[in-house]
């Protein structure tokens, strides 16, 4: 890529991120004036943070898009993309709202991906130690569904600590975005400058929600950018690296299937000791193994979450595919 290529790509990164920086305050005032806060609950005392902060990211991305379009001519794609991804952050906003369940959102999510299957132009994944392997209409019927519906809860389930969740999607959406240039020329990348900016907009968003969080992006944030991460992975062809990328929230999932499966009792936080360290109740999510033998605060057991996604995202951007 050249200089200017360089700078059209910074510019859609940006914009967006500095929107969100100018105007996340303004949304937390005006969150926590409408009563729209919920307890944080690995501080002391009953600290309240507004939630459903979210919704800047998405109207953020929608904003510089409408903007930037004065200046460049997105391809069209880009467009097909935002409306899948704003989709599932609308399902977001209705359970923020009204807590919609579980089997009625998972059933009606699938088919937000739809509009992809007409822009997803190749079936062709690289499996390390196998070679090339052709899907054919299996990848764009069933994977492309599947896989961003499957993402975008992975997303929403691994949380609970501050800025964890948005802090391991910026990590992942940054690595992506690093292997499609690695991988692909300039007009590869074109076609995903509406997630380049929703990144934009997300890396500003954690500047906020990071330790100690002043506001939360609720589930609104999490589905929206969940399924931007499971956007990016089918559009690129990025199936196998995309996994490695997301093996700790696929691990965190499988611990809370044991979970229910063995029926122990449920527990949605832990609690905080008065030296500021962690009490969890078990092992059986991923965020709690650190905090269940050893004794740390939050602010150490979030960083270790970071750890743990940079290692496996580093090695999805090193694998071939």
């Amino acid at each position: 890529m050249n200089f200017y290529q360089i700078l059209e790509i910074s510019l859609v990164f940006l914009f967006p991120f500095f929107i969100i920086l100018a105007t996340t305050p303004y949304l937390i005032r005006k969150l926590t004036k409408r009563g729209l806060v919920v307890k944080d609950y690995y501080k002391k005392g009953n600290r309240m943070v507004p939630t459903g902060g979210g919704i800047a990211i998405m109207l953020a991305v929608l904003f510089s898009m409408s903007i930037n379009s004065i200046f460049y001519n997105f391809d069209a794609v880009n467009y097909v993309l935002l409306n899948v991804i704003l989709l599932f952050g609308l399902f977001g906003i209705l359970d923020d709202m009204i807590d919609i369940g579980r089997p009625a959102k998972l059933v009606l999510m699938y088919y937000c991906s739809y509009p992809l299957m007409h822009y997803v132009t190749h079936s062709l994944i690289v499996v390390p130690f196998i070679g090339n392997v052709e899907l054919g209409i299996f990848y764009s019927q069933l994977i492309v569904p599947t896989f961003v519906l499957v993402t975008a809860n992975l997303v929403n389930m691994h949380s609970g600590f501050n800025g964890m969740s948005s802090g391991l999607s910026v990590i992942i959406l940054v690595s992506l975005i690093i292997k499609s240039i690695i991988n692909g020329q300039f007009d590869n990348i074109v076609s995903i400058f509406s997630i380049i900016a929703l990144t934009g907009a997300t890396f500003g968003f954690f500047l906020f929600e990071r330790y100690p969080s002043r506001i939360f992006w609720g589930n609104v944030g999490s589905l929206t950018v969940g399924s931007a991460i499971g956007v990016l992975i089918v559009m690129q062809g990025f199936i196998i690296s995309g996994f490695i990328m997301l093996l700790p929230h696929t691990i965190n999932f499988l611990m809370y299937v044991y979970w229910r499966a063995r029926k122990y009792p449920q527990v949605k936080f832990g609690k905080v000791r008065e030296d500021g360290t962690l009490e969890v109740p078990n092992n059986l999510t991923l965020k709690w193994v650190l905090p269940y033998y050893k004794k740390v605060n939050e602010k150490q057991a979030t960083y270790a979450m970071y750890a743990v996604t940079a290692i496996f995202s580093i090695i999805g951007i090193i694998i071939p595919g």
